[in-house]
């Protein structure tokens, strides 16, 4: 069986959107020292500070070493600043407290050395139907089926485990929000509880979802209910949520 983790608004698709800008140039102790040296005001190079991505070792001792260098203390506490806020994402770590890029991840227990897998954002190629000649010839009691496919015939990110364990990294809530996942569709879901995992059709060169029926009794659409593997989740962190399958993943949905 493999797994795919869509949005229910999103047919068989998972994107993901990272959280921020990134920023040009890495600033550390010696290019602050460098840029006083050089004859910039103080407010210049808190500026600069402030909207440069910093890396700075900020210990008593080199706090000491770059005052008697003449290192301003508004400048000093710039860099404090910025190093306090740094945050270093360490994506393969299994430790799930541990800041990763925000994203979903499936832990790799199979290797020596645990890791976390992230995986990466796909999304559907297009859609076709199935089912339409029976349909037809049945006057509607037989289904037709739309399908959303996915490119390739089977996912980068693979395992071996029968009920692996995932993992969503939510963006860091801001002033008065909630966690959010980012779709990349123009969607966000702050909950596991807004995600369905579901089993996919293998076939040449790419996988398939069915995403709607058809039929006299009426139409349908959405992953259909016996394509849905059930899990559960827990909250890790506040941004953090585990993900457990409840059914073992050889058994047919």
């Amino acid at each position: 069986m493999k797994f795919s983790v869509e949005l229910r608004c999103v047919a068989a698709a998972l994107a993901l959107c990272l959280a921020g800008t990134a920023r040009a140039e890495t600033l550390r102790n010696d290019d602050v020292v460098a840029l006083l040296e050089a004859g910039l005001g103080e407010e210049a190079v808190i500026a600069k500070i402030e909207t440069s991505d910093g890396d700075f070792v900020t210990d008593t001792k080199t706090l000491l070493a770059l005052r008697a260098k003449g290192v301003p203390s508004p400048v000093i506490a710039a860099m404090v600043k910025s190093a306090n806020g740094t945050i270093r994402y360490n994506d393969t770590s299994p430790d799930p407290t541990v800041p990763h890029t925000p994203g979903f991840y499936m832990l790799d227990e199979a290797a020596g050395q645990p890791r976390m897998l992230k995986i990466d954002p796909i999304a559907s190629t297009q859609t076709k139907t199935g089912g339409i000649l029976g349909y037809a010839l049945t006057g509607g009691i037989a289904s037709a089926s739309l399908k959303a496919v996915l490119p390739g015939a089977t996912a980068q990110t693979q395992t071996g485990a029968r009920k692996p364990t995932f993992y969503v990294f939510f963006d860091a809530p801001g002033d008065n929000q909630s966690a959010v996942f980012s779709t990349g569709f123009g969607n966000a879901v702050i909950s596991p509880n807004e995600f369905s995992l579901i089993n996919l059709m293998e076939k040449k060169e790419r996988r398939e979802a069915r995403v709607g029926s058809l039929n006299i009794a009426g139409s349908k659409t959405g992953v259909m209910d016996k394509d849905q593997v059930p899990f559960s989740y827990e909250q890790v962190t506040p941004t953090v949520y585990k993900i457990t399958l409840l059914k073992d993943s050889s058994q047919e949905p």
